[in-house]
């Protein structure tokens, strides 16, 4: 191999400084732009195929401060394919010497969290959760073949050895998927989230206290993606009469399609005749978040995550067709306090919340918080006798891409990476929370 990589780069090299010549002695603009597309276009491709780097499968692990216990598992997000949810499955490791002879359990939980720990108030908490269950790991209860429900489990439990535990959860129908209001850059205590948590501990029983030095603590998502396209094309056509105006104003507002992917942008079309007396001026068009927090409050935010004023007027007679786009991003919000967002693992890995899509047979009570949006139209109709402001919408969803499968993998091609929590700046954690320097 380092034989192979040195006769590359020699010849890389040796290309590069014959191109370089030809570069210094084009006389030409039009040589030397295609002297500068050679010298890169060769660079980067030269004799490339000799180095191949196998694909490696990322197998995240998380190990307790004492290393009576570790957890291992393949996977962070969790997908709600409407019809089913991809079970939580993963391995433990034990120490048996450090255990002393405790038993071991696993626990897989779902909490909404709508204020900070230290506001507990009269004896009402500002958590709730909405679902935790707990098994024994070790000492088994069952064979391990039995407990095994995944290939990923199996190797997993040939690569780590004999003090290797399969662990296996399946998620209700009626658990909402992962979601959290942005903090303020202020704003000091827990986020407003709904989370879920895979959590790992040993003890005489699974009721008593649990010792952090010998506990494992994972925050995973549960997340969904778009349902098959439904190819519906939301519209609004509104009529608008106003005072001393023989004729209306006519306003059409239409989306291509129903479903946007994150980071596709929206194009909205408008329509506006103007047969009325009045004159039309400040035309703007915004995306809204809207954010229904259901579980305890009722309460509603609306945000707008995308806007554009323009300048555009449709005076008295006149008509106007025009398409608008519009950019619902993450990165055009930061910092802003109440934007809902997919739950987050990293600071980099997240983006505006998924639109929410409740079953049919599940109480909307029990999804903590429920995510919708909308195009906004505005605009201002002003006359002889004053203006008033006309507005129209039209929903639609925002939602993750539906991922292509994954291609199954040998023992050989697992890399272990760590797995740590993202923890938010200005954030302060209680006595039930890890510490950055302890993920």
């Amino acid at each position: 191999m380092i034989s192979m990589l040195t006769t590359l780069c020699a010849e890389i090299i040796n290309t590069c400084d014959q191109l370089l010549h030809r570069l210094l002695s084009s006389s030409s603009e039009s040589s030397l732009s295609q002297s500068i597309y050679i010298l890169i276009f060769t660079a980067a491709s030269a004799r490339a195929p000799l180095v191949r780097m196998s694909p490696k499968h990322v197998v995240f692990k998380k190990v307790s401060r004492d290393k009576s216990v570790a957890v291992y598992m393949a996977k962070r997000d969790f997908v709600d394919h409407c019809d089913f949810v991809d079970p939580v499955d993963g391995v433990i490791v034990i120490d048996p010497v450090q255990l002393k002879g405790k038993k071991v359990y696993v626990m897989l939980s779902c909490t909404f969290r709508y204020g900070r720990q230290d506001m507990d108030v009269m004896g009402v908490a500002f958590r709730r959760d909405l679902f935790v269950v707990t098994r024994q790991v070790y000492p088994e209860m069952q064979d391990k073949d039995k407990l095994t429900h995944t290939r990923v489990q199996q190797k997993l439990l040939h690569k780590l050895g004999d003090n290797t535990y399969p662990f296996f959860f399946e998620f209700p129908d009626n658990l909402p998927c992962s979601v959290s209001l942005q903090p303020g850059p202020n704003d000091v205590g827990k986020k407003c989230a709904v989370e879920f948590e895979v959590k790992a501990f040993c003890g005489e029983d699974q009721d008593e206290k649990v010792d952090k030095q010998s506990s494992v603590r994972l925050t995973i998502r549960k997340i969904q993606f778009s349902p098959e396209n439904t190819e519906v094309a939301p519209f609004a056509d509104m009529t608008f009469e106003f005072l001393m105006s023989e004729k209306p104003l006519h306003v059409k507002l239409s989306l291509p399609k129903e479903t946007f992917y994150h980071g596709e942008p929206v194009k909205a079309n408008v329509e506006i005749t103007n047969s009325s007396s009045r004159n039309i001026k400040d035309i703007s068009l915004s995306v809204e978040q809207v954010t229904n927090v259901v579980l305890y409050s009722n309460d509603k935010y609306v945000k707008s995550v995308a806007k554009e004023e323009t300048d555009d007027s449709v005076p008295s007679g006149t008509t106007l067709k025009k398409e608008y786009t519009l950019y619902p991003l993450l990165a055009y919000n930061k910092d802003r306090r109440g934007i809902a967002l997919d739950g987050r693992l990293k600071h980099e890995d997240t983006n505006l919340a998924s639109s929410s899509i409740v079953k049919q047979e599940v109480l909307k009570e029990v999804q903590g918080m429920l995510i919708s949006y909308k195009v906004v139209l505005k605009m201002m109709a002003s006359g002889m006798v004053g203006s008033s402001e006309v507005s129209v919408e039209v929903p639609l969803k925002l939602m993750n891409p539906k991922s292509e499968p994954g291609k199954d993998f040998e023992p050989d091609d697992m890399v272990f990476e760590d797995f740590k929590r993202a923890y938010l700046k200005g954030v302060v954690y209680g006595d039930d929370d890890e510490s950055p320097a302890e993920a």
